[in-house]
């Protein structure tokens, strides 16, 4: 079995950072996160190059190496941090991305010679999509979420008959990610209204976000040869936060018989910055418990490492501000808070039944949790869970929402806290819905 992560002296809570704004207590990016991304300065003819996020700034890994402040890594590690992509670092495996990590820390450890040529405002430059996405898998993999929607279609069997054997997912496009913050155009489709038995094809009127957290394949898996669970998260490289933008009504026509299509292919939004699994170390708890009344697992998806400490207790925040909030300067209001240690089957298991019919994995492929909802009513991690479609939700200024209207910004945070561990945060994966273009076909 390959070595798990484990907590050593970078998850030290005692650690500070010659980069001041680091070391507030909310600080998202302290010295224990160090999550990678990609950026370019703001300007013309600009390279794109990899970072590290540390409180209000990033440390460039290509000018760490033309210094020589990465000396003692492998020559695989320095190509890999020189490259425009986070791809070929994930490709090299955890223990890689640990020695990266150990050495970061050292460069930004209080003793350690400031070096603020190496930083870059994060407010100076366009973040990018960490990692190019050959794949993207979304799976269905909290209960909550499911049994509250499928109460809506099927109520007397909200739960599809599978749910608790495997883990459901279907196949989105990557080519429509995009990275925070974006601007999200409603979409156009084939809509059935009601018990009218005719369709239309028009704008969606019931646009909705889902929060999630998604995982970025590290190590690639071979076409044939299936990963075990006791292996799976020897594949994952990181993190990041994710909001699978759906459009219900096109939704609710479309997925007869089939999954989601055009109701979710149009765009999806990810955080830039991808916190690695070593950074999470700390945070790891039980699996969600299986209910009595669900069947035992199949072996390929059963292991006691898993039970013990396939969750993470990661916290999601989802927001809303209306166009009309903006214009007032209200706050945003927070929509709900879950956490993706309620989720039913955990990483390593979507991982190795992806794989367990000899599908590959490439790294830098994505595969999302689906949204993340809890026990609660506010733990609920979509509008279509909020309000049913039939219970307005009100707002600060006045106004009502079953579902986004034009000008509404969504955005979703996460952070993990533990006592005597420092507070590491994901940032943010914010969007604003932007009216439909005119179509030539309506």
């Amino acid at each position: 079995m390959i070595p798990e992560r484990v907590i050593d002296e970078t998850h030290d809570p005692g650690l500070r950072s010659w980069v001041e704004t680091a070391n507030a207590p909310e600080a998202d990016f302290p010295i224990q996160n160090l999550p990678l991304g990609a950026f370019r300065r703001r300007g013309r003819h600009r390279s794109i190059h990899l970072g590290a996020a540390i409180g209000d700034r990033i440390l460039d890994l290509h000018a760490c190496r033309t210094r020589g402040l990465l000396a003692g890594l492998s020559s695989a590690i320095l190509r890999a941090a020189t490259a425009p992509r986070l791809n070929a670092m994930m490709a090299l495996g955890p223990a890689a991305s640990s020695a990266l990590r150990k050495r970061l820390s050292e460069i930004l450890r209080v003793g350690s010679p400031p070096r603020h040529d190496l930083l870059i405002p994060m407010d100076g430059v366009e973040l990018g999509l960490p990692a190019t996405i050959g794949d993207f898998t979304d799976f269905y993999a909290s209960i909550f979420h499911a049994t509250n929607v499928g109460t809506l279609f099927r109520p007397a069997s909200p739960l599809s008959p599978n749910y608790t054997h495997l883990p459901i997912a279907y196949h989105g496009r990557s080519s429509s990610i995009g990275v925070s913050p974006t601007a999200i155009q409603r979409p156009w489709g084939q809509i059935r209204r009601g018990a009218d038995p005719s369709t239309v094809f028009e704008r969606s009127e019931r646009l909705d976000y889902e929060a999630e957290v998604a995982l970025f394949v590290g190590m690639g898996i071979t076409q044939g040869d299936p990963v075990g669970l006791d292996a799976a998260e020897q594949h994952i490289f990181g993190l990041c936060l994710l909001n699978d933008w759906s459009a219900r009504d096109i939704q609710a026509w479309e997925s007869q018989p089939l999954g989601p299509f055009l109701a979710k292919n149009f765009a999806t939004t990810i955080s830039p910055w991808v916190v690695t699994l070593e950074a999470l170390a700390p945070f790891r708890v039980p699996g969600c418990p299986r209910r009595p009344e669900d069947p035992p697992l199949l072996p390929y998806l059963s292991h006691p490492r898993n039970e013990a400490v396939g969750g993470v207790d990661l916290t999601i925040d989802v927001s809303l501000q209306s166009e009309r909030m903006r214009e007032q300067r209200l706050e945003p209001v927070r929509l709900g808070r879950g956490s993706f240690r309620d989720m039913y089957w955990t990483m390593a298991q979507m991982v190795t039944h992806h794989a367990s019919n000899g599908c590959n994995l490439r790294p830098g492929d994505l595969i999302a949790s689906g949204t993340v909802s809890g026990p609660d009513d506010g733990a609920r991690g979509c509008l279509l869970e909020i309000t049913r479609g039939l219970r307005p939700l009100a707002l600060p200024d006045g106004e009502t929402r079953l579902f986004l209207a034009d000008g509404d910004e969504v955005t979703i945070r996460g952070f993990c806290e533990r006592a005597g561990y420092a507070r590491i945060g994901f940032g943010s994966c914010s969007g604003v819905v932007r009216p439909a273009r005119a179509h030539s076909s309506a």
